[in-house]
C-alpha cells in the first residue's frame, strides 16, 4: 500500500486547504483501498455546518458514504495531522489496518500509540506543507483550535 502514500497525502492535504477557505479547521483526509482506488475524501467540517463531530477523519469516511465492513479491512486512511481519540476510534471500528499521517507536530495525542498497540500500522510523513497550515490557522484562531480538540 505505500505506493499510494504520495497521492493520499497529496488529496488529504488539498482537502485541508478546501477545510481552511471554507473558514474551518484545515484538516484532511482521504481513504484508498489496496489497489489504488480512492473510495473518498474529506475535510474538517466542524465550523462550517456547526457539528461537534465532523473532524477530518469522520469527513472523510462520511464522504465514503455505506460500505460493507470487509471493505475498510483493505484500506489506508490518510489524514494532514495525527487523529484525535475520536477519530482513533473510528478507524479502530472499522478495522482500518494502516494510517498514514502528515505530522504529528502540531497535535499528538494518544492515538498514534493506541493504534499501534492495537495492532494498526501507523505511518508519519512529518510534512512540511501540513504542519505549515496547521500552524498558520492554530495562530490564527487559537481559540477555535481548542475547542476543535475538546480544550
Amino acid at each position: 500500500m505505500e505506493k499510494w502514500d504520495d497521492l493520499g497525502l497529496k488529496i488529504a492535504y488539498q482537502e485541508a486547504i478546501k477545510g481552511y477557505e471554507e473558514g474551518g479547521v484545515p484538516i484532511g483526509g482521504c481513504l484508498i483501498d489496496k489497489d489504488g482506488k480512492i473510495l473518498g475524501s474529506g475535510h474538517n467540517m466542524r465550523f462550517q455546518k456547526d457539528s461537534a463531530t465532523l473532524h477530518g477523519e469522520i469527513s472523510t469516511l462520511e464522504n465514503c458514504g455505506r460500505m460493507k465492513g470487509s471493505v475498510y479491512k483493505d484500506c489506508t486512511l490518510y489524514t494532514t495531522l495525527s487523529p484525535c481519540d475520536m477519530c482513533t476510534g473510528a478507524i479502530l471500528m472499522y478495522g482500518i489496518p494502516r494510517c498514514v499521517i502528515g505530522e504529528n507536530v502540531n497535535f499528538k495525542g494518544d492515538g498514534e500509540r493506541y493504534l499501534t498497540e492495537r495492532g494498526r500500522e501507523v505511518r508519519v510523513m512529518d510534512d512540511a506543507k501540513c504542519k505549515a497550515i496547521m500552524k498558520k490557522f492554530i495562530d490564527e484562531r487559537p481559540q477555535d483550535w481548542f475547542e476543535d480538540i475538546g480544550e
